[in-house]
């Protein structure tokens, strides 16, 4: 659930950054109508497969076991995980743009064979294809975002996508709960087609054409991203000196990612990843209804769902203003901390729930701890585990292993995604569901420490003071201008 980049170089720009911004803001937005499509994706599964697991569904001609609705749920992680290296290679060859334009082919495909899957089997494949779709968007579109914009509003337009990953999951809770499974899957088949609409009239990455050897084309790009009255030949030459360096100045890969700021890097970035995914998010949000039903929560779990969903897209849309002013290890922080008391305190409900009976007075009495400390878990991750992760990748890695840090680490964070969510209802079993949401518990606690003592703060820091802060020496830090 996400925003990952491949070849996130951050444009450079005059210090006075001068230029119009909405330009940006709307095709940042418009890039992120793929986010749209994505949060559907991952939101699906709540409402879905809730219903089509029941004994008595009529949603479709062919009975889907418990079992197999776990494998349904999880397998866009799958699809996504497989994707998330081969689309920067596609991407760095055809275009940012070229290439989400193009996925909206599959994510068309994937839906129609999930609206009239004949069988479970058909129903996999739609799901796997979809999941490769929705991951090539939380590569292209952040990666996209970045490259446009001004370095004032990078943390802010870089937010866009995971709120509008929160949107489409809300669109899910909401939509899904109150139409039929067919008419929900004809809708989720219409956003990308609707994204495909709007983004085709959005300009290319200006650092992409540069780094082609399109000048021209990158100069109407920054004119159309910027405004008339921008100095675009100031920025367009900083964009071609960096590329002429990098094609001047070749470091070898087994150098580049074995220097200890690279190596501090990519520890930081994939224990955000392993952080983010073992709070147990995405299986909490593909059982959401699940989890409302079996605490026998006195708000109706498709209710108590879509305010979740509502609570979600609200905290995260604070994080897009918040996170260029407080900074990312404070959100981080906070996040870590609330989202660790939350899920204790679901744990000790599910756990009274068990061994007391849903009768006893003491669980009726805290009946209403679900809807909030899932609420707050809500607003604790969008505020700082939702973006925050996505966004150090592109920050803390120079651009000769961006590539390599920002893919790998979204296929590690898909293929954890599919561990926890394939797992999550075994568990529950095995081990009981209070336990469960101890164990989340217990890895954010880890999570705190380990960003307290490790994780650098990147807000209005420059690439020099970032590999600074990761350990470079300071007179060395020329060399870290080709980012």
């Amino acid at each position: 659930m996400a925003e990952v980049g491949v070849s996130q170089a951050v444009l450079v720009e005059p210090k006075e950054d001068t230029g119009r911004k909405l330009p940006q803001y709307i095709a940042a937005l418009s890039a992120t109508l793929g986010a749209l499509a994505a949060g559907s994706m991952l939101g699906w599964s709540s409402p879905v497969v809730f219903k089509i697991t029941q004994a008595n569904s009529t949603d479709y001609p062919f009975e889907v076991s418990s079992s197999n609705g776990d494998w349904v749920s999880s397998l866009i992680n799958l699809g996504a995980a497989a994707v998330c290296f081969p689309i920067g290679l596609v991407m760095d060859a055809i275009g940012r743009k070229k290439t989400m334009l193009l996925l909206t082919l599959p994510f068309t495909l994937g839906w129609l064979l999930i609206t009239f899957a004949p069988n479970v089997a058909t129903l996999m494949v739609g799901r796997f294809i979809t999941g490769v779709a929705g991951g090539a968007f939380c590569v292209t579109a952040p990666a996209y975002t970045s490259e446009i914009a001004q370095d004032s509003i990078r943390g802010t337009l870089g937010s866009y996508f995971q709120l509008m990953i929160t949107v489409g999951i809300l669109f899910a809770y909401a939509v899904g709960s109150y139409t039929s499974v067919f008419v929900f899957n004809i809708l989720c088949t219409i956003i990308p087609i609707v994204f495909c609409v709007v983004f085709f009239f959005m300009p290319e990455s200006p650092n992409f054409l540069v780094m082609k050897g399109r000048l021209d084309d990158a100069r109407e790009a920054l004119v159309k991203l910027r405004g008339q009255n921008y100095d675009v030949d100031s920025e367009l030459t900083k964009l071609q000196n960096k590329a002429e360096d990098t094609r001047n100045n070749p470091v070898s890969f087994l150098s580049s990612i074995t220097k200890k700021t690279a190596l501090k890097a990519l520890l930081i970035c994939y224990a955000l990843m392993l952080f983010q995914q073992f709070s147990g998010i995405n299986a909490v949000i593909f059982n959401t209804s699940a989890i409302f039903t079996s605490a026998g929560a006195t708000i109706p779990a498709a209710i108590a769902t879509i305010i979740v969903g509502v609570i979600q897209v609200v905290a995260t849309f604070v994080s897009s203003l918040a996170v260029d002013r407080l900074g990312r290890r404070v959100l981080l922080l906070f996040s870590a901390l609330v989202m660790c008391l939350c899920s204790t305190a679901l744990g000790v409900f599910f756990f009274l729930k068990e061994t007391h009976g849903d009768d006893a007075s003491i669980v009726q009495a805290i009946s209403w701890l679900p809807l909030l400390s899932l609420s707050l878990f809500f607003v604790a991750f969008s505020l700082g585990f939702g973006p925050i992760p996505w966004m150090m990748a592109g920050e803390l890695c120079l651009i000769d292993i961006k590539a390599f840090v920002s893919s790998t680490a979204g296929t590690f964070n898909w293929l954890l995604s599919f561990t926890v969510t394939s797992t999550f209802n075994s568990l529950n079993t095995a081990i009981g569901p209070g336990q469960v949401f101890w164990v989340f518990a217990g890895i954010m606690l880890v999570g705190f420490i380990f960003i307290f003592f490790i994780v650098p703060e990147t807000k209005g820091k420059s690439v020099d003071e970032i590999q600074y802060m990761l350990g470079a020496e300071p007179e060395t830090q020329n060399t870290s201008e080709k980012n």
